[in-house]
């Protein structure tokens, strides 16, 4: 990948949130029912995503799908935690109260976008308040207790505008409490007064948020519980101890409540204590996120968390693992992992995802938002892996930077490198890999080394080297010669064809090393198709044995035959493409190699179908060069010089997966340096980003 930068685009996108929406959602919405799945920022049409598993059935045992877990691209307007967040119109979310960065309660009610973090105040609290619990019930929203700062049991009534109304208290002051709704019914439970826990679970029972009735009385009374409802029964993982010996720490039971019973049981233990984790239920199966925890788990090697701007370095006690509760077993079971650790964050549904909303990270407010949902695609509950969009493939990653190659499984753990000690020594110097594809049904490996000027095919996983191409170290045009090669495809016939970019040809090599084909005119690096082309540096194979050819010069992408007719070519509006991929009959994907960098889709017309483009934050990319569809439904890329391999949900434009340390370059576990290619081997062989190659 040559590395000129010419300019930078820019792409703004806003929303406006209208208070009239708001109020008729309050006003006629169903109790109960939730909002439509938002959908990403600049995304028109894009790609299909797998189908919503099927509805669980209840206490069935091994098949809880997967978390799949995201960091938005976009975040609230300043830190917070423990605020309310509840479901809005279609698309939004309400955000009420909180507490600041500066230790202080807020008394602001936020409409905001899910799509694009737009947010507009609708109105006010009575009072500023924080660690409340929050429901929609009976066609408003409700927040009982808080702290503002002392405890409180007044309960708030919020129709859509205007300063929230109490509408009554609880029977005694509640804080740190969580709420669910059950058919119309909201129960609040957990907390204390100021001083003393408050055991008992209190049923909502009218509309005037006046009346309560005790329900249940906790086995073991708790703060900041993780609350969540499934099959009609309420649970509560974790909290914090109030009184006794451990008083102040966090606890590892879990306990059920029986409204219709009027009953409450220690029903079993967490793999750790947890205080301030986020317990929510998405297409009918529950998860629990986060959290504080003494006995925090630790990182698994390879697996690095985000770090966000003004984030505290320090992981202190917060936890980044998402498990899914089995009721059949009373277990949680490791389901995936959250790009940014937190607890004490508010967590609300729309449709089939859980938005989880700032909190707290390793001592810090976080201004955070992720997204979670259940997909079987990204894999099973308990299963090694569990969360990854590759779940049970493997991914080959060229380390530019570092001068190798990176196998790992979808535990995110290295199985396979090269070069490495055990495999034949590299008599060609291998140097500056810039792409790196499986052959021969995952028994070799086809590397073009840029700067080197060469191109290997190795046995894996042996790691002999049994073709090659090109002079080390040594550049030209001359018959065996390469200058900068890119993107090198072994073709089902034995072929082997390449982007020759600094000699501005594209090349179909045979086998025993001559040229069969050659596009475009030594030296002459401008766009004049068929007679020459500027500095190709991508040439992927199609179905039709065609070839998709990217060009630095003007920013073109044509295809041509093999023997160089051309097809069709179009001038698309970017800096620098980089490496396109057909998707579909007249869909294209490709990276644009700048900073920020862009993911797109776009037709033969030149039309941008779908445009990903973070402008700052978590979610930019540094030279993105080369962006790939897995069959997960996200896209994976390269993002060159943040030092780290992505990947996106088109859908909601969340980074859901990362390996390596962003802006961080280094050869330790969990590391990269300029990473520059990579693909994805299935278990059957298979080639899934490339299925047409030999």
């Amino acid at each position: 990948m040559a590395v000129a930068v010419r300019r930078r685009r820019t792409v703004a996108a806003a929303l406006a949130v209208t208070v009239v929406a708001v109020v008729a959602w309050f006003a006629i919405r169903p109790s109960g029912s939730t909002g439509a799945h938002g959908t990403g920022a600049h995304r028109s049409t894009g790609p299909a995503r797998a189908a919503p598993p099927p509805a669980r059935a209840a206490g069935t045992p091994g098949t809880l799908a997967a978390a799949e877990s995201g960091l938005l691209p976009w975040h609230m307007a300043a830190p917070v935690s423990r605020e309310v967040v509840l479901p809005g119109p279609p698309g939004q979310l309400i955000a009420l109260g909180g507490l600041t960065s500066a230790s202080t309660s807020a008394s602001g009610i936020y409409a905001v976008r899910t799509a694009t973090g737009a947010a507009q105040r609708i109105g006010a609290l009575s009072a500023p308040l924080h660690d409340a619990a929050g429901a929609v019930s009976q066609g408003r929203a409700l927040v009982f207790g808080g702290g503002s700062p002392a405890t409180v049991g007044a309960v708030q009534a919020f129709s859509g505008a205007g300063t929230a109304r109490v509408t009554g208290s609880l029977p005694t002051p509640r804080s740190d409490a969580a709420a669910v709704t059950i058919g119309g019914t909201a129960y609040v439970l957990g907390g204390y007064d100021g001083s003393k826990p408050d055991a008992s679970v209190l049923a909502q029972a009218t509309a005037d948020g006046r009346t309560f009735t005790t329900v249940a009385t906790l086995r073991v009374p708790v703060r900041y519980p993780a609350v969540a409802a499934l099959d009609g029964m309420i649970y509560a993982f974790g909290g914090q101890a109030i009184t006794g010996p451990a008083a102040g720490a966090a606890v590892n039971v879990i306990q059920a409540v029986d409204p219709a019973r009027h009953t409450a049981a220690v029903i079993g233990r967490l793999p750790e204590p947890l205080a301030g984790a986020a317990a929510v239920t998405v297409d009918g199966e529950l998860f629990v996120a986060g959290g504080d925890s003494p006995a925090a788990t630790r990182p698994t090697p390879g697996v690095v968390t985000t770090q966000l701007s003004g984030q505290s370095g320090a992981r202190g006690s917060t936890v980044s693992t998402i498990w899914a509760f089995d009721p059949a077993t009373r277990r949680l079971l490791p389901t995936g992992r959250l790009q940014v650790p937190v607890s004490h964050a508010a967590v609300a549904v729309t449709g089939s995802t859980a938005w989880i909303v700032g909190g707290e990270s390793g001592g810090a407010l976080v201004s955070s938002v992720q997204m979670l949902h259940p997909d079987r695609v990204f894999g099973t509950a308990g299963a090694s892996g569990a969360g990854s969009p590759f779940f049970g493939a493997k991914l080959l990653i060229a380390d530019r930077g570092n001068n190798r190659l990176l196998l790992m499984n979808s535990a995110m753990q290295v199985v396979w490198k090269y070069p490495s000690a055990g495999l034949p020594r590299d008599p060609l110097r291998f140097y500056f890999p810039d792409d790196a594809f499986f052959t021969g049904h995952g028994t070799a490996i086809i590397s073009n080394q840029e700067q080197n000027e060469t191109i290997i095919k190795l046995a894996y996983p042996s790691g002999k080297i049994i073709w090659s191409f090109g002079h080390p170290a040594h550049a030209g045009t001359a018959p065996g010669y390469l200058h900068e090669p890119d993107d090198a495809y072994l073709l089902k016939n034995g072929q082997v064809t390449v982007a020759d970019a600094q000699n501005c040809r594209v090349l179909v090599i045979n086998a025993n090393g001559t040229v069969a084909h050659q596009i475009g005119t030594d030296g002459v690096c401008v766009h004049n198709p068929p007679a020459s082309m500027g500095s190709p540096n991508g040439d992927t194979p199609l179905a039709d044995g065609n070839l998709l050819v990217s060009e630095i010069n003007g920013s073109w992408v044509s295809e041509y035959t093999p023997t160089g007719r051309l097809v069709w070519t179009v001038q698309l509006p970017i800096s620098y493409p980089s490496d396109p991929q057909q998707i579909g009959p007249d869909r294209y994907l490709i990276a644009d190699y700048s900073s920020p960098g862009q993911i797109l889709e776009f037709n033969r017309e030149g039309t941008i179908l779908y445009r990903y483009r973070a402008a700052s934050g978590p979610g930019m990319l540094n030279h993105p060069s080369l962006a790939e569809l897995l069959p997960s439904g996200v896209f994976m890329a390269n993002d060159d010089y943040n030092d780290r391999m992505v990947a996106i949900d088109p859908v909601t434009g969340a980074l859901v997966w990362q390996y390596g340390i962003t802006g961080k370059p280094g050869t330790a576990p969990g590391e990269l340096n300029t990473p520059d290619g990579f693909d994805l081997l299935l278990p059957d062989g298979s080639t899934p980003t490339h299925p047409v190659t030999g």
